[in-house]
């Protein structure tokens, strides 16, 4: 009976709905469970909510429609304010889009057969002619609405107008059920993918040629039996065009650097997760992560680490550049977000990182990195933790490469460089176990009092913030070596590319800055991934793009190393390209170690430094890592102390076995005479800590 037919809502129940969130990374109209409003201009509408963050995700997914491939366009778009309604309506927006399929709304099939090109056919819709589209337009109705809503900004509410890829007869005008469409181009989606578009891109920023790609592509399609889609179709001309975009395109798109900037994030909204422009009161920040950067994020960072590489460039750049970055498998650095700020950029991270983490999970809930390092003490550490929900590891690549470098720069006795580089690592890392570690800084000054040059800048550098790097130590585990030589090989590839003479001019604009990461800077990670990945262009490659000491040392065979096990003040590594060459290590298994191969003597973390260190920590012969040492004694701590954090509290129940065995082994390390002795309240503790922990 009709009185017991559901009832329509009505638009005013609009946010009644439910918000509708499909866990894949990208989704369709199918995902998604639609009403129908009742009433209202919307009379009649395919309606859902959805988060407003993922908007993009479903456009993506409406384009990938395998019955009608399709390619969605902005037709018209209106933005608002906060605050310049008074009394919004429910379904007021803030901002309005209307998104065309591209193959309307205007129909050319019949005047271009009729009058040849066409060109005496005025458009239908009255937007005038569509340079280049015309032979697209076959009549497509397919449209829909997106509100992001006035009184609740993070929704959007889609109103589906006309869901079906059909002209005004209700016939199909494109696609596989559209049979006059069949063998041509209609079938397919009127343009390339993003992924495609950003693959030529890349390539013609690293410099492969027109023909090379082509050539490559048609390879591609050959091997996947033929055209499939839209991308298989890659002409020429396409290529060109992309080519006229790079050859083109320029930094500076305004004389005001301020204003250039932008104008580049009005045009680059996709590329940008926070901004807050110049002001009085608030300083400049600029997020940017590209889709491509999301994806290895989502990748790497899963179960991973994410480490942070902040204020690059502070003498020379007008605003510093801090990057976030993730490790692959061979544990080299890749960036997956880039944030410029005129601030420190420790002091305005919550800003920041609230929307990055938001864009993160949106596209999976489920993601969670193993831990978070930090190379600056001074971050707010609580927020990091609380929005990342890992652990927060502080990393002293940049300590430990300033310390070397300098006293390479102003010591000439190598006996006591490597003196002077021992004691400053222990200094540093004895914070956990000497009750007053400043004590030990000021021996370290009176025994090399001596040395003038060095404590000069040790004092002027390093002093003033030692106190900040002991707390540091004290209240965060320590990072092992892993990260730190792909953070340093990041570092020495984004000077060169970025500090060459023919910059220096644009060094005060930010507006380079942004383009030469978005563009070239980019290309070259894309590139070098995907030739690693795949193997093509291998011979193309850049040779002087960074392969970090890690993954190097994986590669140095053990019978390579000579250590003798009763004499651990050095040991040697017999070179790979020269066998009649060996490297002496002085205070292996640390990693404060030196080496004296030319690429340690500049100041760098080697291979054969990291080969050590993995070879003592598998056979333990001498003593652990520091960063281990002061990991276990900070997880012990936490008796002392327990976390209020649910994430640090997990994380030390989740190691309490592993921890144990350990602790053993350190135990009879320490018997041996290999270790020094913990303190003395650490063995009442350990009983303890078991005992709650089971």
């Amino acid at each position: 009976m009709k009185g017991h037919e559901p009832k329509m809502p009505r638009m005013e129940d609009i946010l009644n709905l439910p918000v509708q969130d499909p866990p894949c990374a990208e989704f369709s109209a199918s995902h998604i469970k639609w009403v129908k409003v009742e009433g209202g201009r919307q009379g009649g509408d395919d309606i859902a909510l959805i988060p407003f963050a993922r908007v993009d995700d479903f456009v993506k997914g409406e384009s990938s429609n395998e019955e009608c491939p399709a390619s969605f366009r902005i037709e018209s778009r209106r933005k608002r304010s906060e605050g310049s309604i008074s009394k919004p309506r429910v379904d007021g927006y803030l901002e309005y889009t209307l998104y065309w399929c591209s193959y309307g709304p205007e129909d050319y099939r019949d005047s271009e057969s009729v009058n040849g090109d066409g060109s005496n056919v005025k458009p239908a819709s009255g937007k005038g002619s569509r340079p280049g589209r015309r032979h697209m337009m076959r009549g497509c109705l397919c449209h829909f609405t997106v509100k992001r809503l006035y009184t609740r900004p993070l929704l959007a509410l889609i109103i589906y107008n006309q869901r079906k890829h059909v002209d005004k007869t209700g016939a199909p005008c494109h696609g596989i059920l559209d049979r006059d469409a069949l063998g041509t181009r209609a079938m397919y989606a009127p343009r390339i993918s993003e992924d495609l578009r950003q693959k030529v891109m890349s390539m013609l920023y690293v410099g492969i040629s027109l023909d090379n790609i082509i050539h490559h592509h048609m390879e591609l399609v050959q091997g996947h039996g033929g055209p499939h889609n839209r991308d298989d179709f890659l002409t020429r001309n396409d290529v060109r065009n992309m080519e006229r975009v790079v050859r083109n395109s320029s930094h500076e798109l305004h004389a005001d650097d301020e204003c250039s900037v932008r104008m580049w994030v009005q045009r680059h909204q996709r590329l940008v997760f926070f901004f807050q422009d110049y002001s009085v009161s608030e300083p400049f920040i600029l997020g940017i992560q590209t889709d491509w950067q999301l994806q290895q994020m989502l990748h790497y960072g899963h179960n991973g680490l994410v480490a942070f590489h902040s204020t690059f460039g502070l003498k020379k750049l007008k605003h510093p550049l801090s990057t976030l970055l993730v490790f692959d498998s061979s544990q080299n650095a890749t960036p997956v977000a880039w944030i410029i700020t005129s601030s420190l950029v420790g002091q305005d991270i919550l800003k920041w990182i609230v929307p990055l983490a938001e864009r993160i999970r949106t596209k999976d809930p489920r993601w969670r990195p193993n831990a978070f390092l930090v190379d600056d003490p001074s971050f707010d550490i609580s927020s990091i933790r609380e929005n990342f929900q890992c652990r927060v590891l502080l990393c002293i690549w940049h300590v430990r490469r300033a310390w070397m470098r300098s006293l390479m720069k102003n010591c000439y006795n190598v006996d006591v460089q490597r003196e002077m580089f021992k004691h400053l690592g222990w200094a540093l890392y004895s914070s956990r176990s000497v009750p007053n570690a400043l004590d030990t800084v000021e021996e370290f000054m009176q025994v090399f009092v001596d040395q003038c040059a060095f404590m000069d800048y040790f004092k002027r550098r390093w002093l003033p913030y030692i106190e900040l790097w002991v707390n540091g130590m004290r209240s965060l585990p320590v990072a092992g070596p892993e990260p730190l030589a792909a953070i340093e090989s990041y570092h020495l590839w984004l000077k060169t590319k970025l500090f060459n003479e023919q910059n220096v001019n644009f060094w005060s604009r930010v507006d380079w800055l942004v383009h030469t990461l978005t563009t070239e800077f980019h290309s070259l990670y894309w590139y070098n991934l995907y030739s690693v990945e795949t193997g093509y262009f291998a011979n193309l490659r850049d040779d002087s793009f960074p392969t970090n000491a890690w993954y190097q040392a994986l590669h140095i065979p053990d019978v390579n190393v000579i250590l003798d096990e009763q004499n651990l003040q050095l040991a040697k590594v017999i070179s790979q390209a020269d066998r009649t060459l060996a490297y002496t290590i002085w205070n292996p298994g640390s990693e404060f170690s030196l080496c004296d191969c030319p690429w340690s003597r500049l100041g760098n973390l080697c291979k054969h430094v990291i080969k050590l260190a993995i070879l003592c920590k598998n056979r333990q012969v001498a003593r652990p890592l520091l960063a281990a040492q002061v990991y276990r004694q900070s997880l012990l701590t936490l008796l002392q102390n327990p976390p209020d954090d649910p994430v640090v509290l997990e994380h030390a129940t989740l190691h309490a076995t592993r921890l144990q065995q350990d602790i053993k082994d350190l135990e009879e390390l320490s018997n041996n005479g290999l270790l020094q002795p913990l303190p003395p309240d650490v063995n009442p503790q350990m009983a303890v800590l078991f005992q709650r922990l089971h």
